[in-house]
């Protein structure tokens, strides 16, 4: 069974990923609104009846500004940790909300959604991997440092969606306030290039066929930038530059049998729980 992937939005301005298969589909995040995600997803030939879940990572508005429209309209189940819904305020939906604990995974149809926390500025942050016939697909952004539990899912990934935040330079040199400068790049804001490429070029597994460079900020980093230095590795892996404007192209990860594997979780997370959104 292939998965279909394809980013709907991905930046500060909305945060939305959809990962299925031929009969039943999951969003990572719903930080774009109820009309865009539906315009997109029909630019893409996706009918909105495919999205059995939502699976919200944490409470920022850019991941969660559409959730509610989507849920009433749809009657959607959407699945939150516990102190994430609190924090979202979301409570004219807590008939759909559903929850979900890192390291036990969440059965939609034929799909499993494996959530795990990551370091980032919410109260308590997660990342997912979403697994069908042990093709995993792992969507990872709005993390401050790749952390133990990061490399362990990446390394089993056949495709991910991979924050590329920020380029260095020009986040130093840029006109961001000190106080944002240090939020971003204090270890539980954001990824950035240099971050990500070092973590594609030491634990990329040798099956992973297509990476989403995801949540490129718009005013520190360049697609074009993006782009050069990951192509620049010789590997035979796909890059996507996911947009912070439209959605990417859908693709299909199909592995051949002998490249698969099953999902193994990590089960001491060395991650702590963040306590303070600013």
């Amino acid at each position: 069974m292939a998965l279909s992937i394809a980013s709907l939005n991905s930046g500060s301005n909305g945060n939305c990923y959809y990962i299925g298969n031929g009969e039943e589909a999951v969003l990572i995040d719903a930080g774009i609104s109820c009309k865009e995600t539906e315009q997109r997803m029909k630019r893409l030939g996706l009918p909105m009846s495919r999205i059995k879940a939502i699976f919200i990572s944490h409470e920022h508005s850019d991941h969660i500004q559409g959730v509610a429209t989507l849920v009433s309209k749809y009657q959607l189940p959407v699945y939150f940790s516990q102190p994430t819904l609190k924090k979202a305020g979301l409570g004219k939906i807590r008939k759909q909300a559903l929850h979900f604990t890192a390291q036990h995974p969440v059965m939609i149809g034929n799909l499993r959604i494996t959530a795990f926390q990551k370091k980032h500025d919410a109260c308590d942050p997660h990342s997912f991997v979403v697994s069908a016939d042990k093709i995993h697909i792992g969507v990872f952004t709005d993390i401050g440092e790749p952390c133990d539990q990061l490399i362990h899912y990446f390394k089993q990934c056949h495709a991910a969606f991979l924050e590329s935040n920020y380029d260095e330079v020009m986040l130093e040199t840029g006109r961001y306030p000190q106080y944002l400068k240090n939020r971003i790049r204090n270890g539980e804001g954001h990824l950035s290039n240099r971050q990500a490429l070092e973590l594609y070029i030491q634990h990329r597994p040798a099956f992973m066929t297509h990476l989403f460079l995801s949540h490129l900020s718009k005013e520190n980093n360049s697609p074009e930038l993006v782009e050069s230095l990951f192509t620049a590795v010789p590997t035979d892996t796909r890059i996507i530059i996911a947009s912070r404007y439209r959605e990417t192209a859908l693709f299909e990860i199909n592995i051949p049998e002998n490249n698969t594997q099953p999902l193994v979780p990590k089960i001491k997370s060395k991650t702590r729980q963040q306590l303070t959104l600013f």
